[in-house]
């Protein structure tokens, strides 16, 4: 993906209203097979690239989806996923875990392993994706992982799950689907979450449409939000807190790692500290 043209901002906040939540309720058991015998809904079918020992996933051959080196399947390869985990730094021990959009699973791969204590539950609209998860080594649903094939908008619309860390992550061969790109997505997003939760939203950075998106994700979270550009600044990672703000003050680099492998630790060290670093320059521009 292009790198935009114009130079990168400093991460800024975003601006929205708030409700108190029940406690945490169990997600209801939604999971469905996929079709028999050709009965598959019409989605766009990807396909599976492999060279020099690592495997991509594409609905185009110019946008990489997902990307894998098969001797090493929980690394995180793509940057921007890398970016995503900077969860960590609000909250370092998950109590549930939802993402929307499954892809080759390079994050629910990662947090099943280095993440054990956290359930996950993925949500994913297309069952041709659904469909590669052995080629891109995701895990079996057990008693702390599944994956669930649903439209992520309607389920957060009607089902009224409960995460205390949303990853959303969907794209389809025309980008990200208009579904997960409205007002109502983003409200219903803040209302899965418990005071202190977190959204984590993967924008593409040089669409026309990021500042109103950025935007409508502000408006819901009461401003408590704040964009950070992944590494190589294709993509900005927008972070928001329901009922807090976002700010480094009290995070703590070796908590946020703690329960981590050395692997894990390794991967994320760096990011973590670039993160924090950019939220920390917003905070100084704040208080000048």
């Amino acid at each position: 993906m292009p790198k935009p043209p114009h130079p990168p901002p400093a991460p800024q906040r975003a601006r929205a209203s708030a409700a108190a939540l029940d406690p945490w309720p169990t997600l209801p058991q939604l999971a469905r097979p996929l079709p028999e015998n050709g009965a598959l809904p019409q989605h766009a079918k990807p396909f599976v690239h492999e060279h020099g020992g690592t495997r991509s996933l594409h609905f185009t051959l110019g946008e990489l989806q997902s990307s894998m080196v098969m001797r090493r399947p929980w690394r995180l390869e793509v940057d921007y996923t890398r970016t995503m985990m900077g969860f960590l730094l609000f909250n370092p021990a998950p109590l549930h875990i939802g993402m929307i959009g499954l892809g080759g699973g390079s994050l629910a791969k990662f947090c099943y392993r280095q993440l054990p204590a956290s359930p996950m539950t993925v949500l994913e609209i297309n069952p041709h994706v659904i469909a590669l998860r052995r080629e891109f080594q995701i895990p079996d649903d057990d008693e702390r992982f599944r994956v669930i094939m649903a439209d992520g908008a309607l389920f957060m619309q009607t089902e009224a799950p409960r995460f205390d860390v949303l990853l959303v992550d969907g794209f389809d061969q025309d980008g990200q689907p208009a579904a997960l790109c409205t007002q109502r997505f983003y409200d219903d997003c803040f209302a899965a979450l418990p005071g202190g939760g977190v959204l984590v939203v993967n924008l593409h950075y040089d669409h026309p449409d990021y500042p109103v998106l950025a935007d409508r994700i502000s408006r819901s979270f009461s401003g408590n939000a704040v964009e950070v550009l992944s590494e190589e600044q294709s993509n900005s990672i927008v972070f928001a807190s329901k009922g807090q703000a976002i700010s480094p003050r009290g995070m703590s680099l070796s908590k946020s790692l703690s329960g981590l492998d050395e692997e894990g630790r390794l991967q994320l060290k760096s990011e973590l500290v670039r993160i924090a670093w950019q939220m920390k320059t917003l905070d100084d521009g704040d208080c000048a």
